[in-house]
């Protein structure tokens, strides 16, 4: 439903926007009514095309053969199919992922997960992709060295999402903040430093590319920010039975911390700062487990 709910911003930054499947076309059009899917929804029911792209799921046939007891092919169902058991696997799935194509049909990227229950979410891709996407409920904030503006990719998430914490920062005039590599000088490199949560895993922050600044009074050279950008720290909502069935009593997560950084300008090097944030997303659970409910 995310994908329809940016469709107008994907199509203002020049995407096209088509779903596969192994569902016939019967069950896609009436899934695309009920649901108000405006983009195409293409039938693959003989599962050709997802395996002319090399992501036909075999395990969820090798979970509904002979070994289907062997405590291996278990292990691979409940990764790759369904940890609900061998009996929710479907023969001729794709592995779930996104594919991105230029105009000559050639994929340019490609974004898929080893768990079958971690998806990317669509804002997740777009700021990977160097797309910028409407800021949601945004923390903003300024001090002597720099302003920012923080927001979450996507105000709701569910098991499985992929999702950022966007950092978007400006120095100030004659400053810079110390990038991935200043560490090994002293420094403190930008960055977020959020509190552990059970329910998800917390990426490594990923920096844009960097400069090399000659900081004279020192006489040293180190890798800085100058000018505008953006980070991207990525969280991962564990996905597990567990994890599934602490969420299910939750409305909203809140993922507190600080933005840590340490500034300079041309002469001085400023002390490092911690700057309190936190965000708030709603927690939406997936149909089988609010039909439990």
């Amino acid at each position: 439903m995310e994908l329809q709910d940016r469709l107008e911003e994907l199509e203002n930054s020049g995407f096209g926007i088509a779903a596969i499947s192994y569902d016939s076309e019967a069950v896609l059009a009436d899934f695309a009514q009920r649901r108000g899917i405006t983009f195409p929804l293409l039938s693959d029911d003989d599962s050709a095309v997802i395996s002319e792209f090399g992501i036909l799921n075999t395990v969820a046939a090798e979970g509904l053969g002979p070994n289907a007891d062997d405590p291996a092919v278990q292990a691979d169902v409940a990764r790759y199919v369904s940890f609900f058991g061998p009996s929710q696997a479907v023969v001729g799935t794709p592995y779930p992922g996104t594919f991105m194509l230029n105009s000559s049909g050639e994929v340019t990227s490609r974004f898929f997960e080893e768990f079958y229950r971690e998806r990317n979410s669509t804002a997740n891709v777009m700021l990977k992709l160097g797309v910028g996407v409407s800021p949601i409920e945004a923390v903003q904030g300024s001090t002597a060295h720099l302003k920012f503006t923080a927001y979450p990719s996507n105000s709701t998430v569910t098991v499985g999402t992929r999702f950022s914490l966007v950092l978007e920062v400006e120095p100030g005039p004659e400053m810079h903040v110390y990038a991935p590599g200043a560490e090994e000088k002293g420094y403190r490199v930008i960055g977020f430093n959020l509190a552990p949560t059970p329910l998800a895993r917390i990426e490594p922050v990923q920096y844009p590319e960097s400069e090399i600044y000659y900081f004279e009074p020192l006489d040293e050279y180190v890798p800085v920010y100058q000018e505008s950008f953006t980070l991207l720290q990525e969280i991962v909502m564990h996905a597990d039975a567990e994890a599934e069935g602490i969420m299910a009593d939750l409305d909203t997560l809140t993922l507190s911390g600080t933005l840590e950084y340490q500034a300079c300008d041309d002469a001085i090097c400023f002390n490092p700062q911690s700057i309190p944030v936190s965000f708030t997303v709603d927690l939406e659970m997936p149909d089988r487990q609010r039909a439990l409910r």
